[in-house]
Formats: structure tokens, C-alpha cells, sequence
């Protein structure tokens, strides 16, 4: 019990809110005006895995709990978080129950109550449909309700770290009376309710024009009657990282802008202009790159990319992955687009502290040329007289694609130099953020689509503990047509040992034997080369000096707290 207690006490240590300053009233502030570059292209977080949807729709949409600044879980649906000391975890950790507070209602008026949570279960795992959040999900033998207010959620083995379904901004409640005719394949169809989703938060959707603006006004039944202090919020999309940080730092047009990969000097020059500030914080944002374990030849038509098409020709082989890896300078690219925002990492769980591991740093952190060809040479992939090696007719060319982004495209300029004193030749290609993050099944360009051989990106996890996030590389999370290619293993790798080590994970309690769990996994994912962890990514975003009450964090949405956001007097 002492090592469960461990586990429990360090998630739900901080319960409370810390002071924010005094508003006067809910609406006094006026427009609350923010960028996201990357423009949203849906507001149900459940049909896209993307952070600019997920942090939009944090909004307006909330989960039972969330994560503050200091990746503490807090109260957000409800007023106490369940534990094995006050009851609400089960002794045998099978079940944690949550109550819901009196009078919690959706911005309609009408009551929250345990249907919408246990509906936003089914809505997940649904069959016939696709969620980009079913990790969340991952281990829930049951969700029903106990009471008018009380639900409880029944594991199918013991669950030494219960909170995941319902907790963090990528797993909110959605309201069952809006989406009860959209389950399975409905689900993208129903775009009244994907777009403008009725929530619990601050804000409302008034109006959404995908891939272009959404326009948010104050809920009224919010349960604070004293927030939120602005009385709109309208968020811009589209454009580029650099005049998103302009429009902030420099002219004064917008009061917040998302995701600031813009080069460090060029920040620093904007941030002199005394308009505004950068604020990073740091959780768990990894830049990597994805490599794609399927066949992606165009000449396979719907078969690219699922495993219909058989294994990839060329990064099939373990050793071309590992060379790819070994020939980056982490270093350089830190140093030319990230600055003190970004870390060198060869992980893809780059924190809490606890749980880095540094087994792979010897061969990984520091580039090596000469070894990599040799690895090559060794595997059999000669160089031509055009200098790219090849092995039984199968060439080392890889189009490599990523979001539009000048510190990305010029990440990918930096590894395309290096590949090509291996021997890989290399084509880049940049696809629009809001059509790449954009979850739209329909569309060949979405990361989750995958119609490259390699790719690039960030993703990270909710609050502090990476079971959930690690089981998104299981086996039955690789995206397919069937799932509406809303799987998170977006470089189709597959291992029953790997497999057993997730669930392991979940049945695990002692602290000391998670922590192992969570590196022999990482260490897996980094050793057979599934991808290639780049930076270890800050998460900098420009404000403008005029706002207060924000509290950036790494661990949940950046817009945690935007109920708690006003204007200077």
C-alpha cells in the first residue's frame, strides 16, 4: 500500500487553485484575441490528435481533471480527486469513482450528469469509428453510474495509476444529448457538433469557420459567476509561427499566439520591442522523426501505408534506421531553431526527471558519421556511382515531410545535408499545419495518413505519468482505414513484447518498477528505431504584457487556466 499511496500522492498532491487575480466581473475585459498559426480544423479533440485542436477545444470542453502548472492534478467537474486514502480508489486499485459537483451544467443549462461521462467512454470505443485519444481509454472494463451524481470507472486489472479516462485536456466530457446519434462512422459526419461542441468551460463556440477562425463568447452558466474576465475570445488561424509572434511582440494586434517555433534571435529581437513576452514551459514535447514501417510506394494505391502493403523496402532494415539516427547533430539543430527552448534528446519520454533514461545517449546524442557508414556497408547498402547506396534494387530514397514551419523546414534542410553523407538521398516536402494536423480521414496529407517514408513532428502526453501516452505505440493503435486512421502509432510498429510491456505497466504499482517499465519501453521505441527523438521541446509561447493570471504549463492545454486570464487595469 505504501508504494501505491507513492504513485496516487504524487498525481493528486495539489488539489487547489492558487489565487489569481482579483476580476470585477464575468465580460468586464472585452476580446481576448489569440493566434494559432496552425489553424483549427475541428473542435472535437476526439477526431484529431493534433495539440492545435486539443488546446482550442480546451475552451470550451473540460475533463473531470486537469493538470496546473506543476503537472498537480486538479479538480475540474469535480471538487475532491479520488484516492486510495479518501476512498475513491478501491483498495485492490480495480476501480476509481468520481462525484461530480452540485449543479455543474453545459454552457445549454441543462445539468451535467454521470450519462455524458459514461457516453464519452462509449463515444471512444465505439465500433466502426475512429478516436485519436483511445490510449486514454486503454485498460476501462466499465464506466457506469453509481448515483445522480457519481460515476465509476471499473478496470480490467488493477490500475495503480487511474487517471487517465476523463483527465486532461485529452480527455474531456462531451455532452451525450449533442453527440448521441454521431457514434462509430457517424462520428465525422456530424459536423454541427464537431464544430461548434457544447462544453462546461469559460467560453462557447459562437461561430467556427475551419481552418480559419473561431469566435468563443463567455458561458453564462459557467461555475464561477466572477469569470471568465473577457467576454469573447476570437482565435485567428493560419499564417506562419514568425508573424503570429509579430502580431504579439512587436504590432500589439493580438494579446496571445500559440507555439512559437520561430529561430531564439529573431524572438529576442521581437520581444525588445516591449509589447509582449515569450513564456516556456517544459513537459513532455519531443521533435522526432517518424519512420514509416510500411510500404508507401504511390503504385499501391488505398494499400500504402496499412499493413496491406507489406513492409517498408528499406526501413524494414534495422540497421538503415539506426544510421539515419546515428548521422544527425541534434546539437546543430538545437542550436539553429530552438535555442534554450529546446534540448538534444534521443527519448521519446523526455521527462519527469525520473523517468529520462540515458541508456541509448552513447551512440545516439552525438552524431556519427563514420559509424553510420559503416553500419550501412556492413548491412550491404552500396553506393552508387550517383552516390546513394542501394541493396537489391531497393535505393535509399525517402520523401520526408513535415508541417510548413521556417524552424521545421529548416530541421529539414539540416537532416537532409546529413543523410546525404551516408548515402540516403532525400526529398522534402511541407504540408499546411491545419491540413497535416487536421485528422480529415478524407485527405492524403495528415500525419496520421502517413503517405511519406519519413516524417516529422511533436506530440506529447497529459500531466506526469507516460502509461497512457506509451500504450499509443501498441499493435492495435496503428491508424487504418477501418479506425478511421485515428490510431496515435503513427509509425505502424508492432511488437508483442512490447505489447506485454504496456500492460504490464498498467498493472504495476511500486513506483520503483514503473519507472523501469517506462525506460525498458522508451529504450525499445529508440533501440528498434520506430523513430528518431530530435528535441527535447520547450513550449514557448508569446503574451502580451497587458494580460495577467497566466500560468503556462507543459503538462495539460496551455489554455488550462484561461478562465483566470484578464487584462491589466
Amino acid at each position: 500500500m505504501k508504494n501505491i499511496r507513492l504513485i496516487l500522492a504524487a498525481s493528486a498532491a495539489t488539489l487547489v487553485f492558487a489565487s489569481a487575480p482579483a476580476m470585477a466581473q464575468r465580460g468586464s475585459d472585452g476580446n481576448l484575441k489569440m493566434l494559432f498559426w496552425q489553424a483549427v480544423s475541428t473542435l472535437n479533440p476526439y477526431l484529431s490528435g493534433g495539440t492545435k485542436e486539443v488546446y482550442a477545444a480546451s475552451i470550451v470542453l473540460e475533463p473531470l481533471a486537469g493538470f496546473d502548472e506543476k503537472g498537480n492534478i486538479i479538480p475540474k467537474l469535480v471538487d475532491t480527486i479520488p484516492t486510495v486514502e479518501n476512498g475513491g480508489v478501491s483498495a485492490d486499485l480495480t476501480t476509481i469513482t468520481w462525484k461530480l459537483s452540485k449543479g455543474a451544467k453545459w454552457s445549454d443549462g441543462t445539468p451535467v450528469t454521470p450519462d455524458d461521462v459514461i457516453f464519452t467512454w462509449q463515444y471512444c470505443k465505439a465500433p466502426g469509428g475512429g478516436c485519436a485519444q483511445a490510449s486514454k481509454f486503454e485498460g476501462v472494463k466499465n464506466v457506469e453510474a453509481v448515483d445522480a451524481q457519481t460515476i465509476k470507472v471499473t478496470f480490467d486489472a488493477p490500475k495503480p495509476y487511474p487517471y487517465t479516462a476523463f483527465v486532461g485536456s485529452q480527455s474531456p466530457i462531451i455532452q451525450k444529448a449533442q453527440f448521441k446519434d454521431c457514434l462509430g462512422p457517424k462520428a465525422p459526419e456530424c459536423t454541427a457538433a464537431n464544430f461548434g461542441p457544447i462544453g462546461t468551460g469559460p467560453f462557447k463556440v459562437k461561430e467556427f469557420k475551419p481552418n480559419d477562425v473561431v469566435n468563443f463568447v463567455a458561458n453564462e452558466n459557467y461555475r464561477d459567476a466572477a469569470k471568465p474576465a473577457f467576454a469573447s475570445v476570437t482565435l485567428k488561424g493560419g499564417g506562419d509561427a514568425l508573424s503570429a509572434a509579430r502580431a504579439v511582440l512587436e504590432t500589439g494586434e493580438y494579446d496571445y499566439a500559440w507555439n512559437m517555433q520561430v529561430e531564439p534571435e529573431v524572438l529576442s529581437t521581437m520581444e525588445a520591442a516591449g509589447r509582449g513576452k515569450i513564456i516556456t514551459a517544459f513537459g513532455s514535447q519531443v521533435e522526432r522523426i517518424d519512420l514509416n514501417h510500411y510500404a508507401v510506394d504511390p503504385s499501391l494505391g488505398d494499400k500504402r501505408s496499412t499493413k496491406e502493403a507489406g513492409p517498408h523496402p528499406a526501413l524494414s532494415d534495422p540497421a538503415v534506421r539506426k544510421a539515419l539516427s546515428m548521422a544527425i547533430d541534434r546539437d546543430v539543430i538545437v542550436e539553429a531553431g530552438y535555442g534554450l527552448a529546446g534540448k538534444p534528446t534521443c527519448n521519446i519520454i523526455p521527462g519527469p526527471d525520473a523517468y529520462v533514461s540515458t541508456k541509448n545517449d552513447s551512440w545516439c546524442l552525438k552524431q556519427d558519421i563514420a559509424g553510420a557508414n559503416k553500419l550501412l556497408d556492413d548491412a550491404g547498402w552500396k553506393k552508387g556511382s550517383d552516390g546513394i547506396r542501394a541493396k537489391n534494387g531497393v535505393k535509399l530514397n525517402f520523401l520526408y515531410q513535415t508541417s510548413t514551419n521556417s524552424v521545421r523546414q529548416g530541421t529539414q534542410a539540416l537532416v537532409k545535408d546529413m543523410w546525404q553523407q551516408i548515402g540516403v538521398n532525400v526529398e522534402l516536402r511541407n504540408v499546411a499545419a491545419s491540413v497535416f494536423f487536421g485528422g480529415d480521414p478524407s485527405s492524403p496529407d495528415t500525419f496520421q495518413k502517413f503517405y511519406a517514408d519519413v516524417q516529422m513532428y511533436t506530440n506529447n502526453f497529459d500531466g506526469t505519468d507516460p502509461e497512457a501516452y506509451l500504450a499509443g505505440w501498441r499493435c492495435d493503435k496503428i491508424p487504418t482505414p477501418q479506425n478511421g486512421w485515428q490510431g496515435e502509432n503513427m509509425p505502424r510498429f508492432c511488437s508483442a513484447d512490447y505489447d506485454k510491456l504496456s500492460t504490464k505497466l498498467a498493472a504495476t504499482s511500486k513506483l520503483e518498477d514503473r519507472i523501469a517499465l517506462v525506460k525498458q519501453m522508451n529504450d525499445i521505441l529508440t533501440d528498434e528505431g520506430v523513430q528518431i527523438p530530435l528535441v527535447y521541446r520547450g513550449q514557448p509561447s508569446a503574451f502580451a504584457n497587458t494580460l495577467q493570471g497566466i500560468k503556462m504549463t507543459g503538462w495539460d492545454s496551455e489554455l488550462w487556466n484561461v478562465a483566470d486570464w484578464s487584462r491589466k487595469k
